[in-house]
């Protein structure tokens, strides 16, 4: 059988989501906690992979086990078993066939930007002492939906066939004392949210203006881009499948 399981996580503590040689990774610590459960050694494949420091509030990987379980006792002993930082949130049988990484339709993800500097947050926000113009922000975010290449926000030496990807949605917005860029697209490069934030963030402060996105994407070089800001403000908050991968009870 093949299950679904959806699962958050804190990045703060590890290499990001796929397993690393000589690194912590989460993937590594699911894979464990399932195979030290299920008594077999279980693979996962998640829905992407997420750099070191940057945290999901909804991922999804896809397994396979003929063993035997009940869900909702598995979801339990995950849950006992994981750190304290990675939580399950839900497993579900699919079809043989449907997969993490290449059914998954859309992903999108947050970055927060703190206003201020607070005890509470500076390990999950990103705190900008400088002041951010919302209006020229979202403009120049606009210009995002003018383009599907975007191989000037891709990290260099990426293996990837492709640097298209079909942005859907892109917005700032104030949410109390922070800011929020949401971005949702088919796909993402590495390192893609963290350089668009970047480069957005030199047109909200005013060394750059809006039009210059026209010409930094047009470049189609990465040092053309803005910087890349740490990866601790960013989150990956939905991956959406079709309805037809899931098996009906």
């Amino acid at each position: 059988m093949r299950y679904f399981i959806e699962l958050s996580y804190n990045g703060t503590n590890y290499h990001g989501w796929q397993n690393q040689p000589n690194s912590i990774s989460v993937q590594e610590v699911l894979e464990k906690a399932l195979s030290t459960i299920l008594g077999e050694t279980i693979t996962v494949m998640g829905a992407g992979r997420t750099d070191a420091g940057v945290h999901a509030k909804q991922l999804f990987a896809h397994m396979d086990t003929d063993v035997a379980f009940k869900i909702d006792t598995l979801q339990y002993k995950l849950n006992s078993f994981l750190p304290n930082d990675v939580a399950i949130q839900s497993i579900f049988k699919v079809k043989p066939d449907a997969h993490a990484r290449f059914h998954a339709t859309s992903r999108a993800y947050v970055y927060r930007i703190a206003l201020r500097k607070s005890p509470f947050n500076f390990d999950q926000t990103y705190f900008l002492k400088q002041s951010l113009d919302i209006d020229k922000l979202n403009q120049a975010t606009k210009i995002l939906f003018d383009y599907t290449d975007f191989q000037c926000f891709s990290k260099s030496n990426t293996d990837v066939h492709t640097y298209n990807c079909d942005i859907m949605e892109a917005k700032w917005e104030v949410v109390e004392d922070e800011i929020h860029f949401t971005i949702k697209a088919d796909r993402f490069l590495r390192n893609m949210v963290r350089a668009i934030v970047g480069t957005l963030i030199n047109i909200g402060v005013g060394k750059l203006e809006v039009n210059d996105m026209h010409t930094i994407i047009q470049s189609k070089n990465r040092s053309e881009a803005g910087y890349s800001v740490p990866a601790k403000g960013l989150y990956l908050i939905k991956v959406e499948y079709p309805d037809t991968i899931k098996l009906n009870d």
